[in-house]
């Protein structure tokens, strides 16, 4: 991962709403959400949500899919593997590791 992507996507999470929106999602699993639960959950109106899915959409933290008349919302689990992966990769660099 670059190091402009990894900012672009911990800007997006850096956000209360898009934070909310993300654990959301990442706690549904693969299936993911309808946008109508995600709203419905966090009591956001729906132009807000919009607007805070597309900017996750953008950062390439989770899709969106049409299945009928309901859109549903994944998070993007690869994209969250390699950003922590990222924040990880010189975890402890040259001293024994706070992690273990």
């Amino acid at each position: 991962m670059e190091h402009t992507d990894a900012a672009k996507k911990l800007a997006e999470l850096g956000h209360i709403t898009r934070l909310a929106i993300y654990r959301l999602l990442v706690k549904a699993g693969p299936e993911g959400l309808a946008v109508s639960d995600i709203q419905q959950q966090l009591d956001i109106p729906g132009s807000t949500l919009s607007h805070h899915i597309n900017r996750l959409v953008g950062a390439g933290l989770m899709t969106q899919e049409r299945q009928g008349r309901v859109l549903r919302c994944e998070a993007c689990y690869p994209a969250l593997t390699q950003l922590v992966d990222y924040l990880m990769e010189e975890c402890c660099a040259d001293q024994p590791c706070c992690s273990e």
